[in-house]
């Protein structure tokens, strides 16, 4: 069964909070992608995510531009796993990509404002 560490960040206050989801509610996270939008109370948490994120096991981050949920070879110039102090250098990095499998450990998301209503 998947077992994720499901990392939260609130952007108003700054802070995050880390849970971990087992068995039947990691089947919810199975198969999104990087940007979708979930609703945590099928989970037993409150509010609105969007994913933002995540790694694997290795520590090798997902990024939102290479498809599917394995690990692939990919020339980068600037983003998610590449640091570099040169301009215009790139290098061949090994990455996630955006869809979460079995094989992701953590998996980062961001609460999603509430949208007011205007009253009349």
């Amino acid at each position: 069964m998947a077992q994720f560490k499901l990392v939260i960040s609130d952007p108003k206050t700054g802070k995050s909070e880390a849970s971990e989801v087992k068995d039947a509610a990691a089947q919810l996270l199975l198969g999104r992608r990087i940007g979708e939008v979930l609703d945590l109370s099928t989970i037993g948490l409150t509010g609105k995510v969007t994913i933002t994120g995540g790694s694997d096991r290795a520590g090798f981050p997902m990024r939102p531009d290479v498809l599917g949920g394995g690990k692939n070879y990919v020339l980068l110039t600037t983003g998610v796993g590449f640091r570099s102090n040169e301009g215009g250098a790139k290098k061949r990095k090994l990455v996630r990509g955006n869809m979460i499998s079995e094989e992701i450990f953590q998996v980062n998301a961001a609460r999603v404002a509430e949208e007011q209503k205007p009253s009349p």
